[in-house]
């Protein structure tokens, strides 16, 4: 297995003690869907199990990872149910064998971890090295869905200062990571990865931004009261306070967990340039900038004025801009 190309973050334990967890999504493509939870049993030297219909385990020395067809509607159709007349559930059977090998060409397939520690993270190298090696094909060859690579990093603790420090840090660095990871076309046509609301980051990089628990959660939830952003905070926010998330967003996929939800980047797994490794290490520079206060006041100081109208923000790019500024301090 090769070793040292994930970076380890600054903060690798909690304020409990505990060493910082990450769970991992990757969506893919290439292959039936039994030839690929086969490939994850050998390659994670676990026994698959079916769990449903296009939903799989397979249990490892790491915990359980999960294997499914990314489609509820796919999922969910059963030729045996019996609300079906029987007279239609042979035509039915008959039907499903062409919808699956139709699905399986259009639909990704997701492979979820279990929270992973970060210093631990060279496993989905690997995995994601030799699933490319047996022909998984990424973004580039999507024609109805892109696919995502989604990282959910467990925060080092909760105080609303350090999560202000963590978003502010995202914020100020999303044009270079969107720059760098996400790169089809078809995935930056979609809703599942806007940005935060322009309104949302001017408060939030505001130089005496300084809120509690309830107002950071409230500013959040006035403009962005979706799963669907680049940096989707609302799993946190279930696990900080159910109550007060329920009062702007209804939606039962909402999954309490005290992590990010990074979903920003592409799954480009059959280039042979890309590596897992190379969105971990972007986000670990996040991480950086986050637990040096002084640098990222001096980078939100940019920002901010990059964010007027000026002659210089009419002539420079911001993901440039930041690039640079990174380089010069560096962090790349």
């Amino acid at each position: 297995m090769s070793s040292n190309r994930c970076e380890i973050p600054p903060r690798v334990k909690t304020d409990s003690g505990e060493t910082r967890r990450v769970g991992v999504e990757i969506e893919v493509s290439g292959m039936g869907y039994n030839e690929f939870v086969d490939l994850c049993g050998r390659l994670l030297e676990g026994k698959p199990a079916e769990e449903s219909r296009y939903v799989s385990s397979v249990d490892t020395k790491h915990g359980k990872f999960v294997i499914e067809l990314d489609s509820k509607m796919v999922k969910e159709l059963d030729p045996d149910d019996e609300r079906i007349p029987e007279s239609l559930r042979n035509i039915g059977r008959d039907m499903l064998d062409v919808f699956d090998a139709a699905a399986e060409r259009l639909v990704p397939m997701e492979i979820v971890s279990p929270p992973l520690p970060v210093d631990e993270l060279e496993l989905m190298e690997h995995l994601c090295d030799e699933l490319r090696e047996a022909g998984a094909l990424g973004s580039r060859e999507a024609i109805l869905y892109a696919f995502g690579l989604q990282l959910n990093p467990e925060l080092p603790d909760l105080e609303p200062s350090t999560l202000v420090r963590w978003l502010q840090s995202f914020a100020a660095l999303y044009e270079w990571l969107k720059s760098r990871h996400q790169l089809d076309i078809s995935r930056k046509f979609t809703t599942y990865i806007e940005p935060w609301s322009s309104k949302y980051v001017d408060l939030l990089i505001a130089e005496d931004y300084a809120p509690d628990q309830k107002t950071l959660m409230e500013d959040y939830l006035k403009t962005n009261p979706t799963r669907n952003r680049a940096m989707d905070l609302l799993p946190l926010f279930a696990h900080l306070d159910e109550a007060l998330l329920n009062e702007y967003v209804d939606d039962p996929r909402i999954k309490s967990r005290p992590t990010l939800h990074y979903r920003l980047p592409d799954c480009d797994i059959d280039n042979p340039k890309w590596h897992f490794s190379s969105v971990w290490n972007d986000w670990v520079i996040v991480e950086k900038l986050a637990n040096q206060p002084e640098k990222l006041a001096e980078l939100l100081s940019e920002f901010r004025h990059s964010r007027e109208i000026n002659l210089h923000s009419l002539t420079h790019r911001w993901k440039e801009t930041s690039h640079q500024w990174l380089s010069d301090n560096g962090f790349i």
